[in-house]
């Protein structure tokens, strides 16, 4: 088997040169300089996995529109020199990229990046590149209506079947936050804690996974945290408390809409200039 040079960690690739006639860990300035001249950029030696990293740049190039739907991608030599990888690691690279929906290989016309339409919008790689690059908060907004539609369905069904215990459980946390409105980011800690228990009730798993997903790429998100002052954690909880009081009373449609409500508000005061027409019901 034929090991690709470029695929092997810069420190074990100067191993064997120290055994000829050196004594091991030691390069001479001949050596250091040689070895500088093949060895791959900084960032490629610290990665575990060449192709993953090199996707990932590539993601946000087609995500910024450096290479543009319906355009070729530069061809395998190209992007060989420019990460100073192998053509192994590059063909792993764009295969991923495929696999997220971000390019389509044709036969004799090279490897097209696709509209943003077929990109795998719930791929982490992909959605964390586009909110960063969504000034208008759209997907923002697209990701705050997912959470509504089906929050406010497992919110329907948590009241339907929830047992005494995960009420007690809901009733503690929204007493516990409302002592929290001054410490918002403990707060928003027990916020997510409050709505999981919530979705846990309900059953429904992939519903959770897809909003937790979801979660996971905007929680760190300054346009999605938006403000945070006391007064909106305080009008935040009582939010939380109607849709307690809601899924308390056995009410699956005023839960659902206790639900629809407070994310709706939340997410408007939230962000700046709200466009109503994409949060409208």
């Amino acid at each position: 088997m034929t090991l690709d040079v470029n695929t092997v960690p810069y420190t074990l690739r100067i191993g064997p040169r120290a055994r000829h006639g050196r004594p091991e860990g030691k390069m001479t300035a001949s050596s250091h300089l040689s070895a500088a001249a093949v060895a791959p950029p900084a960032w490629a030696r610290r990665s575990t996995n060449l192709a993953k990293a090199i996707t990932a740049e590539l993601v946000e190039r087609i995500v910024r529109g450096v290479h543009q739907p319906g355009t070729p991608l530069p061809p395998e030599p190209a992007l060989c020199e420019t990460f100073a990888v192998s053509r192994t690691v590059v063909r792993e690279a764009v295969k991923i990229l495929q696999e997220k929906g971000l390019v389509q290989v044709r036969q004799g016309t090279g490897t097209i990046v696709t509209a943003p339409s077929e990109w795998d919008m719930l791929d982490e790689l992909v959605l964390g590149a586009t909110i960063a690059e969504d000034e208008s908060l759209a997907i923002l907004d697209d990701v705050v209506v997912t959470r509504r539609v089906l929050e406010s369905d497992m919110a329907n069904v948590a009241a339907r079947q929830v047992d005494e215990e995960t009420l007690d459980r809901l009733r503690a946390q929204v007493d516990r936050m409302d002592e929290l409105v001054g410490d918002h980011v403990t707060y928003e800690e027990h916020d997510r804690e409050f709505h999981d228990t919530i979705m846990r009730a309900s059953g429904n798993r992939v519903a959770r996974a897809v909003v937790r997903s979801l979660q996971s790429q905007v929680i760190r998100t300054a346009a999605y945290l938006g403000r945070t002052e006391r007064a909106l954690c305080v009008a935040s909880n009582a939010g939380h408390r109607r849709i307690y009081e809601r899924i308390a009373a056995h009410d699956p449609a005023g839960a659902a809409e206790a639900m629809f409500t407070h994310i709706t508000d939340a997410w408007l005061v939230r962000r700046s200039g709200p466009e109503p027409s994409r949060l409208q019901r």
